[in-house]
């Protein structure tokens, strides 16, 4: 009699408790793994990001919950790279606004604010975004990159997503923002996605 086999779901750990970043990884990891917060495993502290590129801020967020915490660990960083901007404002993305004197830190708001202002004579709109995720497994680090390119819109639309979405259209969706796309359609040419998604596809290679 042949016996039923039961899926094992992997459980993650993702140094965030950012809801809009662990909903979105949630749903594009889907069934087969659970994706757990700082918040669950007790860790309340600010992880420091002081590193001066994406991959050395995922690096340092994964590596910290790993040594302090005992648990195999993934972290993300982003950055939008605008090329009238000569790249910025890149691993500086999430404080662009504040550090330009539009409001506080990590204020969405504050942050497109400010990029427009920097655009308004801009002769060329074009950017990307990329993710890199650093996965802190045992005594082995990967790293794992998505980027999407697109163009920087004049003016917010949309009413989804989340920090830079509202002026971000990917060059895949036929000039919409990600702020006007379902999260379903989202995920599939975002910088997240492509970055989640390379994550999976090792994870799954490696559990067999």
């Amino acid at each position: 009699m042949e016996q039923s086999s039961t899926k094992v779901i992997q459980e993650l750990i993702m140094a965030t408790n950012n809801a809009h970043k662990l909903e979105e990884v949630r749903q594009i990891l889907g069934n087969d793994f659970t994706v757990k917060s700082l918040r669950d495993i007790g860790c309340t502290e600010e992880i420091p990001e002081t590193a001066d590129s994406l991959e050395g801020n995922a690096l340092q967020k994964a590596r910290y919950v790993h040594e302090h915490y005992g648990v195999d660990c993934f972290a993300d960083d982003t950055g939008l790279e605008v090329d009238f901007l000569n790249g910025a404002p890149g691993v500086f993305t999430a404080r662009f606004g504040a550090m330009n004197g539009y409001g506080e830190s990590h204020d969405a708001d504050a942050n497109i604010r400010c990029l427009l202002e920097k655009l308004k004579d801009a002769d060329t709109r074009t950017a990307r975004f990329r993710t890199v995720i650093a996965l802190v497994q045992g005594n082995k680090e990967y790293l794992f990159e998505g980027i999407v390119k697109g163009t920087i819109l004049p003016q917010k639309v949309g009413e989804g997503g989340f920090g830079y979405d509202p002026v971000f259209a990917p060059i895949e969706a036929d000039g919409l923002a990600f702020a006007q796309m379902t999260p379903e359609a989202k995920n599939v040419i975002s910088h997240r996605g492509r970055a989640t998604q390379k994550l999976a596809e090792f994870l799954i290679q490696t559990e067999h």
